[in-house]
């Protein structure tokens, strides 16, 4: 196990019946980061979350957090308190007020902070008295979001954690999680199909697939390594095989071949021109482009 990653899988398979909803997933999260989960619905982040979280046990592969296999008995206890989670549902007691909520949550942590509880209160605007069933939905979400970051966590975990929210109040939980991570020592790993709040606030992006990892590593490397190149011909563009390696997809479309790389430009745009095109051109991608253009049956 790498000491720098807080999580770390490999080869991770987990079978529902006939179902794969994990198909050989290897995974390196370093520690410090905020590492952003992309996919489509049903692309494997729950689950994987779950197995991270020992709550589902993987048909076969390895997942480790901060060191220890995840769902084991050895310090299992001691790495759940290391862990804030707030899912999807955002799963609360409806009897409880907002202030008998945190009061009951915090005596599970030892390592509970008092001030951050004060702090986020007070920038949420959350409503000590009320009941959690009277809640809006943004709102149980920063009661939630204020329960994960208090108990002195040192990776916060996020299945979703806008989904349903209008846009202001979007904005507000993620500048709520840029501001902690900037201020104390965690990584925060959040899944999302939502794009644009990855590109937002993530300084690292794994993208999965059907059960796999198809990118991954740090946001700017991914930016940089991703290309497209186009070829324009006088006549029809050829068929052509490329045996620069990174590349993705080729597409022919009239007198134009657009190629996406994984390994930058030079060496492809340096094939491309023993082809005589009339122009070649490279064109940055950008990690929306990326994410379509990799995710399986994408167009």
């Amino acid at each position: 196990m790498n000491s720098a990653l807080a999580i770390e899988t490999s080869d991770l398979r987990k079978h529902y019946g006939a179902v794969e909803a994990l198909r050989g997933l290897s995974l390196a999260v370093p520690a410090g980061s905020i590492c952003g989960f992309l996919g489509r619905n049903g692309a494997g982040k729950t689950t994987t979350i779950k197995v991270l979280l020992g709550m589902a046990r993987p048909t076969s592969g390895t997942a480790q957090v901060f060191g220890v296999p995840a769902g084991g008995t050895d310090a299992a206890v001691d790495v759940r308190r290391r862990i804030g989670f707030v899912s999807d549902d955002k799963d609360l007691f409806d009897y409880m007020t907002v202030a008998e909520t945190i009061r009951f949550t915090a005596a599970f942590f030892p390592r509970w902070r008092a001030d951050l509880e004060a702090r986020y209160l007070r920038s949420f605007e959350l409503p000590a008295d009320r009941r959690v069933k009277a809640l809006s939905r943004g709102t149980r979400t920063k009661l939630s979001l204020l329960l994960a970051l208090c108990r002195g966590a040192d990776l916060l975990i996020l299945d979703e954690p806008t989904s349903g929210l209008d846009p202001a109040m979007t904005e507000e939980v993620l500048q709520a999680l840029v501001g902690h991570v900037a201020n104390e020592e965690m990584t925060v790993f959040f899944s999302s199909h939502q794009i644009a709040e990855v590109d937002q606030i993530a300084d690292h992006v794994a993208i999965v697939d059907r059960g796999r990892i198809v990118v991954s590593g740090a946001l700017d490397d991914v930016r940089e390594r991703y290309c497209r190149v186009e070829l324009v011909f006088e006549g029809e563009a050829p068929q052509v095989t490329f045996q620069t390696p990174g590349i993705e997809r080729i597409r022919r479309k009239g007198r134009v071949l657009t190629v996406l790389s994984s390994a930058g430009a030079e060496r492809l745009t340096a094939e491309a021109r023993a082809l005589n095109p009339v122009s070649v051109e490279t064109v940055p991608v950008t990690l929306k482009d990326i994410f379509l253009e990799t995710v399986v049956g994408e167009n």
